[in-house]
């Protein structure tokens, strides 16, 4: 069975760009700033502790 373990979403308003992470771990965040590349890195670095503290299966 499968199951959903993480969702992010990039959203582009007029002046920034948004990314939302909803995770099994983490719960739902938002990460905002009008440099889409400070939004990703941002989005990486916070999955890659997130992932990098999990449990492995």
């Amino acid at each position: 069975m499968e199951e959903l373990i993480l969702s992010v979403e990039f959203l582009r308003a007029r002046d920034k760009v948004t990314a939302r992470v909803v995770s099994e771990a983490g719960g739902v965040r938002e990460y905002s700033s009008p440099r889409p590349v400070d939004v990703i890195e941002q989005v990486v670095d916070d999955l890659r502790e997130e992932f990098e503290s999990a449990p492995s299966i």
